[in-house]
């Protein structure tokens, strides 16, 4: 008799979960809105003190900003960017967890001296994304546009704020 009763009352548990977790047909879809891009700024690409880029970007300078960065957008014009900006260098680590467009990480010194460069990160990737030098600025542009740009370690940025 315990046992039928525990049958039962197992049979109703499974059940009333099994309906309680299916689809309310009455639950409108969440639309989900493309991020726009928000300029805060303009940045500049040095080559032996000549310009040879200008850029718009926008500034990641707190903690949710590093934390989200580019995640979640769709695409991003040629002539913007992200750049990230920490109180001190020190060596960085990122990942393309849910960042949809192959990007480029430039990494900066305290002086916006290029340190490293890493190219075509791959969207989606969670491997981590070392500086492996300390580095106090980061610019995350589309992947592919330090090679086209033809910027290197050593080159300077400059940038400022709107």
């Amino acid at each position: 008799m315990k046992r039928t009763k525990y049958t039962l009352a197992s049979i109703f548990l499974i059940s009333t979960l099994l309906v309680s977790c299916g689809n309310d047909p009455k639950e409108p879809e969440v639309e989900i809105q493309e991020i726009e891009f928000k300029k805060e700024g303009e940045l500049q690409v040095l080559k032996d003190g000549e310009i040879t880029q200008t850029l718009d970007i926008e500034i990641a300078d707190t903690p949710y900003e590093w934390e989200t960065g580019l995640m979640y957008r769709e695409s991003m014009e040629d002539n913007q960017g992200m750049l990230f900006i920490y109180p001190n260098a020190a060596e960085r680590s990122f990942y393309m967890k849910n960042t949809y467009i192959p990007l480029d990480l430039i990494f900066m010194n305290s002086d916006t001296t290029i340190v490293s460069i890493k190219e075509n990160a791959i969207p989606r990737d969670e491997t981590s994304i070392p500086s492996n030098v300390p580095a106090r600025f980061i610019l995350e542009i589309n992947g592919g546009k330090t090679e086209e740009w033809n910027i290197e370690v050593g080159d300077k940025m400059r940038f400022s704020r709107n």
